[in-house]
């Protein structure tokens, strides 16, 4: 039976109407309503995108539903995996987390990484350079840090907004391809968000979690995690770790799948999952649709 590696993206994918036609859009408008106080319309509207708590909710609920939709096509996923944010919908697909607690979880996470950097920060990816030339670049200049170690030639770094412009320009001369900034606003994925992700903790310590029906891949150490509590305190934690998409991606090839589906609104992760897998298959829901999908699985119910 083919092993399919459902991944989640992170924050940086997110769209303006990325929830028009959300599969059992009632359910989760209700929910979000319920528990936030905000439905689809506020989550899926340009304006309130440019807040971390809004995006954040958004992505949780368009992966859900998506995956959600699959499974009730017949697709199992054998393993879960997501970027940052991505890694929450990972833990309620695979059973770890109800879906209402990931939505406050969520929510309160986009809170509070906002709240530590309201301005001037963010997120830059570097394209074309290994990691030990990142490396050598964020020990020169003062407060960069590596963020996510997504391929072996896309490395993002964290940092202000005038260290990352002199980072990349130090990449550029290094012979990097391009630098990119990445539509989030806050220095994820480093020691700068240690405090946040503290206060986090405290707060959300003692949520209830149960134990995975599906494996969990975590996105920030690349390993397979089964112990409940400790996906509770790699998902709290993971805002202030480094992200190894690609050891995550080589650990869930070597464990037998080479089939992975990238949910909605992603298809990044789709690029860097097939750069691990080789000739194996990574498709994205976002590009293809339901039906598309299914065909390329094989499942025809």
């Amino acid at each position: 039976m083919t092993k399919v590696l459902f991944c989640f993206p992170g924050q940086g994918s997110q769209r303006a109407g990325m929830l028009d036609n959300l599969p059992n859009s009632n359910f989760y408008n209700n929910e979000a309503l319920r528990v936030l106080g905000i439905g689809l319309k506020e989550l899926n509207s340009e304006l309130n995108q440019q807040q971390n708590n809004i995006v954040q909710a958004a992505l949780l609920i368009d992966g859900v539903a998506h995956a959600s939709e699959l499974i009730k096509h017949g697709v199992k996923p054998s393993f879960v995996c997501g970027l940052s944010i991505g890694a929450y919908p990972a833990a309620v697909i695979s059973g770890v987390l109800a879906f209402e607690d990931a939505l406050r979880m969520v929510f309160r996470r986009g809170e509070l990484m906002q709240a530590a950097y309201p301005n001037g920060y963010g997120l830059t990816a570097i394209i074309g350079l290994p990691i030990e030339s990142v490396e050598d670049i964020c020990a020169s200049v003062r407060n960069v840090y590596i963020a996510n170690h997504n391929s072996d030639d896309q490395i993002v770094i964290a940092g202000s907004n005038e260290n990352m412009k002199a980072a990349a320009t130090l990449a550029e001369a290094k012979g990097a391809n391009r630098c990119v900034r990445i539509k989030i606003t806050v220095p994820s994925h480093c020691c700068l968000l240690d405090r946040a992700a503290q206060t986090f903790h405290e707060e959300f310590k003692d949520i209830e979690v149960s134990r995975p029906k599906t494996t969990y891949i975590s996105g920030s150490t690349g390993r397979a995690i089964f112990n409940p509590k400790m996906i509770l305190e790699d998902l709290i934690f993971n805002m202030c770790r480094r992200t190894q998409w690609r050891e995550a991606m080589v650990s869930v090839y070597q464990r037998g799948c080479s089939t992975a589906v990238e949910l909605p609104p992603g298809y990044t992760l789709t690029a860097l999952t097939k750069k691990a897998f080789g000739e194996g298959l990574s498709i994205s829901f976002d590009q293809l649709g339901l039906r598309e999908v299914l065909d390329q699985l094989d499942f025809t119910s």
